[in-house]
């Protein structure tokens, strides 16, 4: 099984986007994942740049962030074609609210599902902390009563929420874990969803106890027989990034970070 390795915008808006995608070829990344302007003629720029470069995209969604419901159905709708419109591998979708009812939720998820049967992209959702998905015990009763929903898992937000490595929730890990379909390799902590820097020994136990949980997702998708699995190293910018508190300096590079995470991969799954 190959392993697709994808690089997060996040943290690079401000370069110029072709100067992005050069350093996307250049670092080893099979392609990007990122969120796209409403603009069409912007969105459509950018969506052919990708392919000109030969590299995949995944459309990521997360600016839908509207209290009441009925504004926020309108605008994820919105949001999730115009992804699908930029031809993605899927869509990658941090939906809903934590504080939303089971049922304004599952009426997201079957939303985007009705997207994705309309236009033949496949929508994901992300666990993310103030979504569905904030916590593990959470997300493992959603995907009880939904056991076809899919997710990209991220699981360094869960350690933050329950300020644990989830020692005692080990059949929601594994529920999770079954229905994971994308992978975002951010290492988190008990306080935090961002160790500061992974690649120093003083974080390598919070690194080990992800890559037990990533070593499944990957065994799993294996044993499919799936032929290529994705997944994001996704170190992300500040407020993530922890900063000097006297100079207001990142203590590491971003996209070093990433790159390293992305290389462990590589090493570790050969």
């Amino acid at each position: 099984m190959k392993i697709a390795y994808f690089c997060p915008l996040w943290g690079s808006e401000a370069i110029p986007f072709e100067d992005f995608l050069n350093r996307v070829l250049e670092a080893g990344y099979d392609g990007v994942e990122m969120s796209f302007p409403l603009d069409e003629k912007e969105r459509d720029q950018r969506a052919n740049l990708i392919n000109s470069y030969g590299l995949k995209l995944i459309a990521q969604h997360w600016e839908t962030v509207d209290a009441d419901f009925l504004v926020h159905t309108k605008n994820f709708e919105r949001r999730l074609r115009n992804l699908a419109a930029t031809n993605p591998l899927f869509i990658n979708s941090q939906t809903g609210k934590d504080y939303y009812s089971f049922d304004q939720n599952k009426a997201l998820f079957d939303l985007a599902s009705q997207i994705s049967i309309e236009t033949s992209i496949p929508v994901l959702h992300e666990t993310h902390r103030g979504k569905w998905s904030f916590a593990a015990h959470i997300t493992k009763g959603y995907l009880d009563r939904l056991p076809e929903l899919k997710i990209a898992l991220d699981i360094s937000h869960w350690c933050v929420t329950a300020e644990s490595f989830l020692e005692d929730q080990e059949e929601a890990v594994q529920t999770a874990i079954r229905s994971t379909a994308h992978l975002h390799a951010r290492v988190g902590y008990t306080e935090g969803p961002q160790v500061p820097d992974p690649r120093v020994p003083e974080w390598n136990s919070a690194l080990e106890k992800h890559f037990m949980w990533w070593d499944q997702v990957i065994e799993k998708a294996a044993k499919e027989g799936k032929t290529t699995f994705t997944v994001t190293p996704e170190f992300g910018a500040p407020p993530y990034m922890v900063l000097h508190p006297q100079t207001g300096k990142p203590l590491v590079n971003q996209w070093e970070v990433n790159a390293w995470m992305m290389e462990t991969f590589k090493k570790r799954y050969l």
